[in-house]
């Protein structure tokens, strides 16, 4: 109709203050967690008294927590009793065997913080303000990791084993930074031929020599302390194991890494690479893209890499066609060919 105004989109700051606000969320989740909020609804637990008695907490404090938990999309609210919803009852509940709760310790650590308390400083310099960032020699925040966030890495371990080796057919496997070693270990269970070697921190490998042993793989494992940068690797593998390593560091470092790697390997073999995948334009999918963020906050020059940037590395050190396929997880597996 003539002579009607258009409406126009007023500006809203609500993503701004929300931005600000947004470190509430994560410590209102870590401390739900340890709360065990998620465990006792799921117990029977729905009124916010029910649920602060349990956890020992005050009722006003827990019905304030559950609300804001209920905004943000982890609880769902019914006539004031709390429920969970699909992800909660699945993730964080614990007697789920998909629990994750774990995860909070590692992703929750000071140092994690201190990575990005000065963005404008880490964009001046290009990378951490911390030295080497998480890739300094020993460091503890491993070992952390070891512990805490083998059941975010379960799904993509367990999918892995059919992927790149047979049931009995003898197979030497090299884990570069195994971390709690499940990548191997399930490689092992899966194939009982399959013999692994595990390479990272003394510190972390402890831990996933315990879960070799735990998972019954022990007599099959073996492990070399060091950066993979400088150990003796041997020779003969016929799986490397690359999970999360690459995106730590510049393409120039992973070529020299993966041209040790290609001399390690057995003529046919496979790369596998797990990582964080982002399409060509960088910003999607948002997990995979945003993680070349969480790299530029903790490490020297890391990022999260397209597979034109990988298969470009892959060349480079050698190596022949990669093909790309996803995981039950948001990482996806590159495989790649020894020729």
């Amino acid at each position: 109709m003539s002579g009607m105004a258009t409406p126009t989109k007023q500006p809203n700051p609500e993503l701004i203050f929300r931005a600000f606000n947004a470190y509430q969320r994560t410590f209102a989740l870590k401390g739900a967690i340890e709360l065990e909020v998620f465990t006792h609804i799921a117990d029977g637990a729905t009124s916010a008294a029910e649920i602060a008695k349990r956890a020992n907490a005050d009722a006003r404090a827990m019905r304030i927590l559950c609300d804001y938990l209920t905004i943000e999309g982890f609880l769902t609210k019914d006539n004031g009793a709390y429920g969970l919803t699909l992800e909660s009852a699945t993730f964080l509940n614990k007697h789920s065997p998909a629990y994750m709760g774990t995860v909070a310790k590692f992703l929750t650590t000071d140092a994690h913080f201190a990575n990005y308390r000065d963005v404008a400083a880490v964009v001046r310099k290009g990378g951490t303000l911390h030295g080497h960032g998480n890739m300094e020699p020993d460091n503890e925040i491993w070992v952390e990791f070891a512990h805490s966030m083998v059941p975010i890495m379960m799904p993509a371990a367990q999918a892995l084993g059919p992927l790149v080796t047979q049931p009995d057919r003898p197979a030497k496997i090299l884990d570069i930074a195994a971390g709690h070693g499940m990548y191997g270990i399930m490689i092992g269970v899966y194939n009982r031929a399959a013999q692994i070697v595990g390479v990272d921190w003394k510190n972390v490998l402890e831990v996933a020599k315990s879960n070799a042993a735990r998972l019954g793989v022990a007599d099959r494992y073996r492990t070399v302390p060091g950066s993979a940068f400088d150990v003796e690797l041997g020779t003969g593998y016929d799986v490397v194991l690359m999970p999360n390593f690459l995106h730590h560091f510049d393409a120039p470092t992973n070529i020299g890494l993966l041209k040790k790697i290609h001399a390690a390997m057995k003529p046919g073999g496979t790369v596998a690479t797990i990582e964080f995948v982002p399409n060509e334009d960088r910003v999607t999918p948002p997990v995979a893209a945003s993680f070349s963020f969480m790299m530029l906050g903790s490490t020297e020059r890391g990022d999260a890499y397209t597979f034109r940037e990988f298969d470009q590395m892959f060349r480079a050190a050698g190596f022949g066609e990669s093909r790309i396929q996803g995981l039950p997880t948001p990482e996806q597996l590159i495989l790649t060919a020894r020729p």
